[in-house]
């Protein structure tokens, strides 16, 4: 009963093992769609979309919002400098939904969405107690 109790209360159940995995799996996707940065062919293709074919910076664009994923994938596996990954990755999957896509974030641009609300949830939580942000910054 007391097990039940705990389980529908508004405590947090496993915090710090829960938002770790979180954050790792976040960082694991966002690794995989950076490393799209040294696929030539992947970058060609998207060198080929009219959002891009038609912009002066696309190819800037387009590194760049790879590098971020890139960067702030590796930041929110090892919970190092977690809210600036929460911003870099807010700031890129914001682009990507609104300007990229066509901000129909219920449902066609969704899943970049999505990015942005699990990148504010690290940047309102920070990482969690197993993150090298708690061993670094944390009060003595």
């Amino acid at each position: 009963m007391m097990a039940m109790n705990k389980f529908f209360s508004s405590s947090p159940l496993w915090q710090n093992a829960g938002l770790a995995i979180v954050r790792c799996v976040l960082g694991i996707f966002l690794i995989y769609h950076g490393w799209e940065i040294f696929n030539e062919a992947k970058m060609n293709e998207y060198l080929a979309w009219d959002v891009f074919k038609q912009s002066s910076t696309g190819k800037q664009l387009i590194f760049g919002g790879k590098a971020a994923e890139l960067i702030a994938g590796i930041l929110f596996v090892f919970g190092l400098f977690t809210r600036i990954a929460g911003v870099l990755t807010a700031g890129t999957m914001i682009y990507i939904a609104f300007f990229v896509g066509h901000g129909r974030i219920w449902y066609e641009d969704q899943h970049p969405f999505l990015f942005v609300l699990l990148a504010a949830v690290f940047f309102f939580t920070g990482p969690g107690k197993f993150s090298f942000d708690h061993f670094l910054f944390q009060k003595k």
